[in-house]
């Protein structure tokens, strides 16, 4: 079904329809008209492309073959998440998922930002800070050893 909403001209009227279901959730005026119409165009052109759907197909198996991964414990790894509004009645997150894959990790950063899925959309100048602090803290860690 993905496979038809491009070609079809279905993600475009789900757009119009629907414009904030693919739009960066941004504060007004972070965007300018020119680039929310381009996200547009290319939400619709490309949104439901054959990468797309193939990645939805194995989305299930993908999940399959990385359950019993883990990070090396000696690679810096440095996760952003969301922070999810509603807690879940299990009491597992994605906050807590996360902290569980860094709890062999000796060097290891965990960032929660306030935001939607798309975090980069809108917190790019405070994840890219995070991330140079990181590395900058890496660097001067590994030298000194």
């Amino acid at each position: 079904m993905m496979s038809v909403l491009a070609p079809s001209g279905l993600a475009r009227l789900a757009l119009l329809t629907s414009p904030n279901q693919c739009l960066p959730l941004a504060e007004e005026g972070t965007y300018t008209t020119k680039n929310l119409k381009m996200t547009k165009a290319i939400s619709s052109w490309k949104g439901y492309n054959k990468n797309v759907i193939d990645e939805a197909k194995e989305l299930n198996n993908n999940i399959n073959k990385t359950v019993d991964m883990s990070f090396p414990s000696k690679m810096p790894v440095m996760i952003f998440t969301r922070k999810v509004d509603k807690e879940p009645k299990e009491g597992k997150s994605n906050i807590t998922f996360y902290q569980n894959q860094l709890s062999q990790v000796s060097s290891q950063k965990l960032i929660v930002l306030q935001g939607h899925h798309y975090l980069h959309w809108t917190k790019y100048r405070e994840m890219s800070k995070y991330v140079n602090d990181f590395i900058n803290t890496s660097i001067n860690s590994s030298t000194k050893k």
